[in-house]
């Protein structure tokens, strides 16, 4: 049974993969890196820029270590900082009002590979802002998914909220977009539900379940996991 949710948070809650993606591309740019949509897309999206970065680094010049990955991330969270102040990021249709409405029935957690200060500017001000009993970014995860370390780590820190029942894996609903995060998921042992937000339903096929996009999901959760043998893919449309 299905007794908390972790969702990502870029391209599930806000609607801003775009604009991240513009700002990081412009920031390789200006360190002599070039990166395609579809390359991004197609390979990293998911994955937290920081190791995006090294993976680019490496391949350039046979190493991606934090000394020169860092001007790189601190040039695209100023870009991105600036570019926001102009164009809040946006929640996706639904999002605010499925959260809330899951409040009721699960606890509730954010796992992201995005900064912390980019998640706190998109949710200030809404009416979820403080509806998540925990948040886990990049700067708290040296890993990115698609390694389940973040998910892992938020795992542990919803048990570590005193007087709460201990969760294990199989307790935990992961909401995605992205391959690599789905990977992530799945690989830390908890079910997933993809959203085709981002790509396409067909793409997402190593998730437990595929809906368009939250307007479109179910309470209580368990319905679209009914059948307890399943394992492998089973999209839904909604």
């Amino acid at each position: 049974m299905i007794q908390a949710i972790l969702f990502d948070f870029n391209g599930v809650i806000a609607d801003d993969e775009t604009s991240h993606f513009v700002c990081f591309q412009q920031a390789l740019a200006e360190f002599g890196l070039s990166i395609t949509a579809d390359r991004y897309y197609g390979t990293y999206l998911g994955m937290d820029e920081r190791t995006c970065t090294a993976l680019l680094l490496a391949a350039r010049d046979g190493r991606g270590d934090a000394a020169r990955v860092r001007p790189i991330m601190e040039r695209k969270a100023a870009l991105f900082a600036d570019y926001t102040a102009q164009h809040p990021p946006s929640l996706f249709p639904g999002a605010a009002q499925f959260v809330e409405r899951a409040r009721e029935h699960y606890r509730l957690a954010l796992a992201s590979g995005g900064r912390r200060a980019q998640i706190d500017r998109a949710l200030k001000g809404t009416a979820i802002e403080r509806d998540f009993e925990v948040i886990v970014s990049a700067e708290d995860c040296p890993i990115g998914k698609p390694d389940p370390a973040i998910y892992l780590l938020a795992l542990e820190r919803l048990n570590e909220q005193a007087g709460r029942r201990a969760l294990k894996p199989e307790h935990c609903l992961v909401i995605e977009d992205s391959k690599a995060g789905i990977r992530a998921g799945r690989a830390a042992g908890m079910t997933v539900l993809a959203l085709s937000t981002t790509y396409p339903e067909a793409e997402l096929a190593e998730a437990h379940a595929v809906l368009s996009d939250l307007e479109r999901a179910p309470l209580p959760l368990d319905v679209l996991f009914s059948n307890p043998g399943r394992s492998a893919i089973s999209p839904l449309s909604g």
